[in-house]
């Protein structure tokens, strides 16, 4: 199980939501707007960002990870895995059911 911290400018966080979700890449992405205050090129921003939850598994996170890079509008987006030892079993297993590799089959 694996839950994967994604940030992205407002306006382009609930596509980014759908796709991973429509893809199968992700069961569930919550998204929680937030302040993000850091340094680039040299100088301090604060933006604007929404935070992406998305619940996926171990199985989909490469796939998850390159389609996020293709079409997260940042040259150096935030990406970051967190790796679950524990998930109440009822929702690690429709996690596991709804998320799948682009091989698998699609409803």
């Amino acid at each position: 199980m694996t839950t994967v911290y994604i940030t992205a400018p407002p306006e382009e966080a609930e596509r980014i939501a759908r796709v991973l979700v429509e893809e199968r890449l992700a069961a569930c992405v919550n998204r929680i707007p937030t302040t993000s205050t850091y340094r680039w090129d040299g100088e301090i921003h604060h933006d604007d960002e929404v935070v992406l939850l998305a619940k996926t598994t171990d199985t989909v996170y490469a796939e998850l990870e390159n389609r996020v890079l293709e079409i997260h509008p940042h040259e150096v987006p935030c990406i970051e895995r967190f790796d679950e030892s524990h998930a109440l079993e009822s929702f690690a297993e429709w996690r596991g059911e709804v998320t799948q590799p682009s091989s698998g089959e699609s409803d």
